[in-house]
């Protein structure tokens, strides 16, 4: 790879205050929709939809940003990841405990808290609304909807319930699929973190005003969407790899053939197995990287259309009865792992 890979990036942080800035837009924007003509107020949609890409655009480049070199000081990356996680109500020192510490250090093995459940976990309620949201042969269309726009926040929360409630609740009541410690700092930063997180809610909630339709379309519509989009991407990652404690990318991750304006709207998000094996390099290089992995790898890397992996997902079980099978809630369908892969 060439070493401009590896060199700090700062276009993200413009990214993150351009976004940012689309988003408050959008809430000014909300706040007046009471002085449109009622006939006008759809066209407020497509702006919708704007400030939803925003959303997710702002958890790409902060999710870049703090996997970077491009931020110096703990300060600093402390308020530029709640910069970015804000409107995602994510506390990013919660993000650097559940993502960058936990799911990149374990990634797809037992104590990955952002894995699927075991067939032999207790069926908590936790499990349950992964059974009923997450995409898998058993869900229903309806299910899989609301899933889609609330699955985010239920991450979010039972990764805060699990470290703010302490480690013996978790594991004995199994709040997340792999229970985790942060330290006492760091729960008391977290804690701190989502009391702001609260008031700046609170803030734009208050600056649109309670009225359910400005709510809607400049709120709750782009974060749901937002967070939706996101998710998209997200349950392709990992949910069709082995469980496994090597901690091996190129067999616990998946990557997508987007096309390429999707790449560049989202930061190039698709080529995860890439991020996995360099999660410091400039996303700009990922399609470089994915060249030579099929190059080099061309019997392992597992590179899947997005209409692919979808299939995939929809036509398979979603727990895990052993590092290699997947199976259904009775347990009486297995699938073994990993899938075969059409050739690249």
């Amino acid at each position: 790879m060439p070493s401009g890979a590896f060199r700090a990036d700062g276009s993200r942080l413009a990214l993150v205050l351009i976004n940012l800035a689309i988003l408050a837009l959008g809430w000014v924007m909300a706040s007046r929709l009471d002085r449109w003509p009622l006939l006008a107020v759809p066209a407020f949609l497509p702006f919708t939809l704007v400030m939803a890409n925003a959303v997710v655009v702002l958890l790409f480049a902060t999710h870049d940003l703090l996997h970077g070199s491009a931020l110096h000081g703990q300060s600093l990356r402390r308020w530029v990841g709640f910069l970015g996680l804000a409107v995602l109500w994510m506390p990013p020192t919660l993000w650097h405990a559940v993502h960058n510490r936990q799911h990149h250090g374990h990634t797809n093995s037992l104590a990955d808290p952002d894995r699927s459940y075991l067939e032999s976990q207790p069926a908590t309620w936790g499990k349950r609304i992964q059974h009923a949201f997450v995409p898998s042969d058993e869900v229903t269309p309806l299910g899989l909807a609301l899933g889609m726009g609330t699955a985010w926040w239920v991450h979010n929360l039972r990764s805060l319930l699990s470290v703010l409630l302490g480690s013996q609740l978790v594991s004995t009541a199994a709040i997340v699929p792999a229970a985790f410690r942060v330290s006492q700092r760091e729960r008391q930063a977290i804690l701190l973190e989502l009391l702001l997180l609260i008031a700046a809610h609170a803030g734009v909630i208050a600056g649109i005003g309670l009225r359910p339709l400005p709510l809607l379309l400049g709120y709750g519509l782009p974060l749901g969407l937002g967070t939706a989009m996101a998710m998209a991407y997200i349950y392709t990652n990992h949910l069709l790899c082995p469980l496994d404690d090597e901690n091996d990318p190129l067999a616990n991750s998946v990557s997508l053939r987007l096309p390429a304006f999707l790449d560049f709207l989202h930061l190039n998000f698709s080529h995860h197995v890439e991020h996995h094996i360099f999660p410091g390099m400039n996303a700009d290089f990922y399609p470089l990287l994915r060249q030579l992995l099929l190059q080099r790898y061309p019997e392992r890397y597992q590179l899947l259309s997005a209409r692919e992996a979808w299939r995939r997902l929809m036509t398979t079980p979603r727990h895990y009865r052993n590092g290699q099978t997947l199976v259904n809630w009775s347990g009486d369908r297995a699938v073994s792992l990993p899938l075969s892969l059409p050739p690249a």
